[in-house]
């Protein structure tokens, strides 16, 4: 996924992965960033990991729950 390990964690607050967000889109069919956040709490607490927009943190996240969604996405609707 984008050149990242499956468990790369994505929320360090929640400490939700790569993998736990793939698993959210694809087997509990998450189709928005809130569906995510409900589903596995992701950027729930600090929201750093929501999109780089939302990322106000010293050190910047390398991928977001956005980026994820995303190419997931692109990837079920490519095949």
């Amino acid at each position: 996924m984008l050149g990242f390990e499956e468990s790369y964690e994505v929320c360090n607050c929640k400490r939700v992965t790569i993998k736990h967000i793939v698993d959210a889109v694809k087997n509990n069919e998450a189709k928005t960033l809130r569906d995510i956040q409900d589903i596995t709490t992701a950027g729930t607490e600090c929201r750093h990991c929501i999109f780089s927009e939302a990322d106000f943190g010293r050190i910047k996240k390398k991928i977001y729950c956005k980026d994820i969604l995303n190419e997931v996405k692109k990837e079920i609707t490519n095949g």
